[in-house]
């Protein structure tokens, strides 16, 4: 498989700062090396330029969501990149935070008929009106259904990207009434952490691949904080009791048996706040899974 990697070092829709260290610390846990160990043709497409935080004119003003002009301007640049590749190839975008999604599932899909699995312990569904804290990586799924701030709807032309019945979520357990409000109106597929401890992870894959079976693309959307955070301490807004290192890996590999992903974004990393790069090498190791790595 052809398989590219673009880095998004953005941690402008972050509350906390350093997750744009996060494609650095992905790059140096291997994940090129990785991916060509297992037969794939890697090449790694360097970094979209992200604007400082600290520069003046990027602050966050008192109205609207932070950072927002600025936000745009990183995702609409990444846009354009991913726009250019072909379709075939597979691309994994590293973030960054998971505004940067808001540039690569756009870039990678728009105009086709694309699934999106969201795993995620937030449902990141906020419209700026409800965000409780202003903060945009908190809001990448209401624009992508076409809802909240127009400046950043219009990285991709206005619309929606994904239609809200196209979107699975896997591993929720930090959501906000407004987000579960807009969850059950929409028609999202969601599994919180309490359905895949009651029915499991192969039942939870089987569901969101029967709901997406019929789409031309499935792109998958991977926050390092789904993971449990004694799993993945390098990661800004940890929640106890995510998914295990086990159940992470069998999702990948139910993922990699269906054959149906297309991209992948791998995102908040925070290598100030981890262990030895450990975060970073276990979202390699997931990709691996993703990417046919096997254990017979």
């Amino acid at each position: 498989m052809r398989v590219r990697i673009l880095g998004v070092p953005m941690d402008l829709g972050a509350g906390r700062r350093g997750v744009d260290m996060g494609p650095s610390a992905l790059r140096l846990a291997r994940l090129a090396p990785a991916l060509r160990e297992l037969g794939h043709e890697v090449v790694d497409l360097g970094n979209v330029d992200v604007p400082l935080a600290e520069a003046s004119e990027h602050l966050p003003s008192a109205a609207g969501p932070h950072h927002a002009d600025a936000i745009a301007a990183t995702c609409r640049a990444t846009f354009a990149r991913l726009r250019a590749l072909p379709a075939e190839e597979f691309v994994i975008a590293l973030g960054g935070d998971h505004s940067v999604s808001m540039g690569t599932v756009p870039g990678l899909n728009l105009g086709r008929a694309t699934g999106l699995v969201w795993v995620d312990a937030h449902a990141d569904i906020n419209t700026p009106a409800t965000s409780p804290s202003g903060n945009v990586h908190g809001m990448p799924i209401a624009h992508l259904i076409g809802l909240g701030d127009g400046r950043l709807t219009s990285i991709w032309g206005g619309g929606r990207v994904v239609a809200p019945e196209h979107i699975v979520y896997i591993g929720l357990r930090s959501v906000d009434p407004a987000e579960r409000e807009l969850i059950r109106e929409s028609g999202a597929l969601a599994f919180s952490m309490k359905e895949v401890d009651q029915r499991g992870v192969a039942y939870v894959v089987a569901a969101a691949l029967e709901r997406l079976a019929r789409l031309d693309r499935v792109h998958v959307s991977f926050d390092a904080d789904a993971l449990d955070p004694s799993v993945a301490p390098g990661v800004g807004t940890p929640v106890p009791g995510g998914l295990t290192y086990r159940e992470a890996h069998l999702l990948m590999e139910l993922l990699a048996d269906s054959k149906c992903v297309t991209s992948l974004d791998l995102v908040e990393v925070n290598p100030i706040l981890d262990r030895a790069n450990e975060t970073a090498g276990t979202l390699v190791e997931l990709t691996a899974s993703l990417l046919g790595k096997r254990i017979l």
